[in-house]
């Protein structure tokens, strides 16, 4: 079915391709009106075409009101201010489309949804733990690839893993020098970690040592088996350890082609880049100097030891997707320190000609409020704490709310809030402002959090689970009937979820989404507090039981394209 918006756009379309088919008019616009007397949707068609047309924006108003025909979808328009169309839907219209939400798939086919979105995030560098950098990446990029996947875009979900480099020669010698076996066995990139940091300990006493790790990064570059097994083992044993926190956020990737996967490949860019007069030798290196009007530092992609660098392999990359797929866009998520790198490769890959669309869709560095939360060493906090943190926490509050419930399903309930609330805490900011973390506010089940929206679902669920009890259960042969305002009000909140997920999209924003779930449960709460339901009569019985369910259903739907789990019962 299709939106509301590209409906309401049809029925504009044939009165104003009649009056000015002559015309090259901008595309006519459909909003949300910010006050109920002013209708139900607005547009400023008028206003933004009048110079092309000639006339004034109230006369051009006035013209397509006349041209208004009898139509299942307004009831009536307005015209307000300067030119502004104010829109009346049909109540008999809107009970049907809310029937329809949930239960019908809506046609996208406006979009150009042609090709592949390759969303490359999340991105851990092999034999490091995961830490709350990656937290930002891993579920804004999880975010997107539902919200284009609901849309009906092929979506190619890509965690391009840092797996190689300088740092892999210093775990050779630190992997055979002074690796514990039975702590690696139990925790393996821990245990890599340890080493590395005592490679570098040790390389400040006996700098020979650093030589000693060159040689052997060598070794594995020319493909020494006993070094190839150790790097393979190295990557082996990560992805082990992140896929287990993947899995626990619900995060699943459709490729792992690191950094690795590319190196072949990077001899043959920096040629490319040099016959075609792009990058030139400077003090041994190759580099890429750019037009002044771009206002970028100059980009090596080739050392002059022989060594590439991240440049390349992104250049790689690209090169890489361009010839291996059909692309539609590639979007990088990562933090904003990273914004003149992605400038420049991105220029470059311009300056070769590649036609490819790219975004890189930066975010702000998340921190704590009070910055008592850090590990026992005070070092960067590691995400797998962050996450136990936030289910001990979530424990307590379900502990203390729900005493009575059995122990699997506290543990249950504080996973899947504590989670979620992590992660709503984050995709409810816009991207690129820094997130300040404050527990009591991200646990909090009042106001904008994950808790209150989790809670709002399963508040609705009961209600449901009450009227089967009562043997009043759902009946989707009866009709919805607006007797509130309140009804009709939720009703319109509830018909734009797709538009929403639409500008999600194109602006790379999910807290475009959270924002609308949010406004959602607040309006269903106002109609809950008052619009009784269990005890009406039959058929306004049947018509809120349909409202509260098609409801339940967009706050799960919604949710999910933030990645958070709803739940039966809290």
């Amino acid at each position: 079915m299709l939106t509301i918006q590209r409906e309401l756009k049809n029925v504009f379309n044939d009165i104003i391709s009649n009056i000015y088919s002559d015309k090259n008019l901008k595309e006519i616009e459909i909003s949300v009106t910010t006050n109920k007397k002013f209708g139900d949707f607005q547009t400023n068609f008028a206003m933004i075409n009048s110079k092309i047309i000639g006339e004034n924006p109230r006369v051009i108003a006035e013209k397509i009101k006349d041209s208004m025909k009898e139509n299942e979808v307004i009831e009536k328009i307005e015209i307000a201010g300067p030119g502004f169309l104010n829109i009346f839907l049909k109540d008999e219209y809107l009970a049907k489309l809310v029937k329809r939400i949930t239960k019908e798939s809506y046609d996208f086919n406006e979009l150009n949804r042609k090709g592949d979105v390759i969303i490359d995030y999340s991105s851990p560098n092999i034999a490091k733990r995961m830490h709350i950098g990656h937290l930002r990446s891993t579920i804004i990029g999880d975010s997107l690839k539902r919200i284009y996947q609901y849309l009906g875009y092929n979506v190619i979900a890509d965690n391009h893993i840092g797996d190689w480099g300088t740092q892999f020669g210093k775990l050779i010698i630190g992997y055979r020098n002074w690796l514990n076996e039975e702590v690696y066995r139990e925790n393996p990139i821990e245990e890599l970690e340890r080493v590395y940091v005592e490679f570098t300990k040790n390389s400040e006493v006996e700098p020979e040592l650093e030589d000693k790790a060159r040689e052997e990064l060598k070794k594995l570059q020319a493909g020494d088996k006993e070094n190839y097994r150790l790097w393979q083992e190295f990557i082996e044993v990560s992805l082990n350890e992140y896929n287990k926190l993947y899995e626990r956020m619900g995060v699943k990737f459709d490729t792992y082609y690191g950094e690795s996967f590319y190196h072949n490949m990077m001899p043959d860019v920096v040629k490319e880049l040099e016959n075609k007069g792009i990058a030139v030798e400077n003090e041994g290196a190759k580099v890429v100097f750019f037009p002044e009007e771009e206002n970028l530092y100059p980009c090596i992609v080739q050392k002059k030891d022989g060594a590439f660098l991240y440049a390349t392999s992104d250049i790689a990359t690209v090169k890489y997707r361009k010839e291996n797929y059909d692309i539609n866009q590639i979007i990088y998520i990562t933090d904003e320190r990273q914004q003149d790198h992605f400038k420049q490769f991105f220029k470059i890959t311009d300056m070769l000609s590649w036609s490819v669309e790219k975004h890189h869709i930066w975010f702000g560095i998340m921190r704590f409020a009070d910055g008592v939360f850090s590990t026992r060493k005070g070092n960067v906090i590691r995400l797998e704490e962050l996450l136990d943190e936030g289910k001990k926490r979530a424990y307590e509050i379900v502990n203390k709310k729900n005493p009575t419930l059995s122990e699997e399903e506290k543990q249950n309930i504080a996973e899947v809030v504590g989670i979620g609330a992590i992660k709503y805490a984050d995709l409810s900011q816009n991207r690129q402002t820094a997130v300040i973390f404050e527990w009591d506010k991200v646990l909090n089940f009042e106001g904008n959090t994950a808790p209150y929206l989790q809670y709002s679902y399963a508040r609705i669920k009961s209600i449901l689970r009450k009227a089967i009890e009562q043997e009043k259960g759902i009946d989707e042969t009866k009709d919805i009937k607006f007797t509130q305002e309140i009804e009709r009000e939720l009703s319109i909140q509830l018909i734009q979820f797709p538009e929403i997920v639409i500008k999600a999209a194109k602006t790379y924003k999910p807290n475009l989404i959270a924002d609308y779930l949010y406004e959602l449960s607040k309006i269903f709460n106002s109609f809950y507090n008052s619009c009784s339901i269990l005890n009406q009569n039959n058929d306004i019985l049947c018509s809120r039981l349909l409202i509260a369910s098609r409801t339940a259903d967009t706050l799960k739907n919604g949710l999910h394209l933030l990645g958070i789990e709803t739940l039966e019962r809290m």
